[in-house]
């Protein structure tokens, strides 16, 4: 490959960690605790179903 080509890896995605990192104020914002919480409650209901429907 010659000096003169860009290989495009980190240029190209330079734009989107920008854009990701912007904070918007009407964005919802949800505790990273709350969607823990919520996947172990999701997990014993599916488990609780699956005990009951034998």
């Amino acid at each position: 490959m010659s000096s003169g080509q860009n290989s495009g890896g980190l240029m190209s995605s330079a734009g989107l960690v920008r854009y990701f990192d912007a904070e918007d104020r009407n964005a919802i914002r949800i505790d990273p605790k709350t969607v823990v919480a919520f996947g172990l409650l999701f997990g014993v209901l599916v488990i609780v179903l699956n005990s009951v429907a034998f």
